[in-house]
């Protein structure tokens, strides 16, 4: 695979610019003002260094001194982080019966904390059976003793909900 291939920003460097006259940014940040390109390249070359076009809709284009094989890198570098960064969080789920006791539903509720501590939003299903429907207001209670024991690391995105036979909750970790 081209190391190109990684580098989100391609900047003309050395001959490949074509403006005649350029604003200049030494090797360490320094404003040099507006040089002829000639002048520039001649000051990157003295630096041993290559001259980067990083602004080129500016008028004059703007370039800075810098190394360009060193600039590649920590471009890669930083590209690779984002996408470290940018993994998908994954739906989990956690179904709850009616009749579930309470040391059941803090095993449940210790599941749901290691989901929520690996930033997994959780999708708590509670479903009632035959005659239980009747009783939706209790399992509303029982999904809101669920959620009160895991408060202080999550957030309701979605309040209980029904859903058929089933009450619905999406808790989301807290930022």
């Amino acid at each position: 695979m081209a190391l190109t291939a990684y580098i989100t920003k391609n900047l003309r460097i050395n001959r490949q610019i074509y403006a005649p006259s350029v604003r200049l940014i030494g090797a360490n940040g320094e404003q040099l003002g507006i040089v002829s390109k000639d002048r520039a390249l001649a000051l990157a070359e003295e630096a041993v260094m290559d001259l980067a076009e990083v602004a080129p809709n500016e008028n004059p284009p703007v370039c800075k001194i810098l190394d360009y094989g060193k600039y590649q890198y920590y471009q890669r570098k930083i590209e690779a982080k984002h996408k470290r960064l940018q993994k998908k969080a994954e739906m989990k789920g956690i179904r709850l019966g009616f009749k579930i006791g309470d040391h059941d539903l803090m095993v449940k509720v210790n599941q749901a904390k290691k989901f929520l501590e690996n930033r997994c939003p959780v999708k708590v299903v509670l479903i009632l059976k035959g005659r239980e429907v009747v009783y939706r207001d209790l399992a509303i209670e029982k999904m809101k003793k669920f959620y009160e024991a895991l408060a202080e690391i999550c957030t309701v995105e979605e309040s209980p909900k029904r859903q058929g036979n089933m009450l619905l909750m999406i808790l989301t970790p807290k930022t």
